[in-house]
């Protein structure tokens, strides 16, 4: 009959680790190792910013608008800051000084304010339509940028995610047993073989 072989298996158990920086959290143990945006830091709120909103910015990169909310920020700016700045400086360089020489009658005032109000509206129209044709390209560069932030985020959770790996394999402890291993195939075949020599000496001395 063949012998039994013996062997020798070793387990490999990791130790629990805990890495963290700034911006991620990564634990690792003998079941794998799991990573998270810390909840708040800057590349946890660009990460929840992409996934949120990235089907909208995209939706305006292939057909832009004035309404879009960056657009329409850009355009509510304009008009603010051109209202207030025109008016001021035609009270401040023409109305007030006129009037303080009684040479400007309120009709006159009227119809100052009402071309001033045509010339901004006039102003208004021609930034809006070259903010409607550079949009495409802006809202290009603002997924650019949005994008090189995101994928840094995820830089960071990988290296993150990789120094725990590595600082859990140099903890991680191993043990060796032995053991008496089952019938190789060939002592299988050998001993099967002798059983049937000694069954057929069976048969011829009956």
């Amino acid at each position: 009959m063949g012998k039994k072989s013996s062997s020798t298996t070793s387990s490999t158990v990791y130790g629990n680790t805990t890495t963290t920086n700034p911006y991620v959290t990564s634990k690792t143990d003998n079941s794998g190792t799991v990573s998270s945006f810390i909840e708040g830091t800057a590349v946890d709120s660009i990460n929840k910013f992409v996934n949120k909103n990235m089907d909208q910015l995209l939706n305006e990169y292939l057909n832009p608008t004035l309404n879009s909310v960056t657009n329409q920020a850009k355009l509510n700016s304009f008009i603010n800051t051109l209202n207030s700045k025109s008016a001021l400086a035609l009270e401040n360089n023409i109305i007030n000084p006129l009037s303080k020489r009684n040479m400007v009658r309120s009709s006159q005032a009227t119809n100052m304010y009402n071309n001033l109000a045509q010339n901004n509206a006039n102003q208004v129209s021609n930034y809006a339509q070259e903010l409607l044709a550079n949009s495409q390209k802006d809202t290009a560069a603002m997924l650019y940028n949005l994008m090189l932030m995101y994928m840094n985020g995820y830089n960071i959770l990988d290296s993150t995610q990789k120094q725990s790996l590595q600082t859990s394999r140099g903890n991680a402890t191993s043990t060796n047993s032995s053991g008496n291993s089952s019938y190789s195939m060939f002592d299988t075949w050998q001993l099967a073989n002798q059983m049937a020599v000694q069954s057929a000496m069976l048969a011829a001395l009956i």
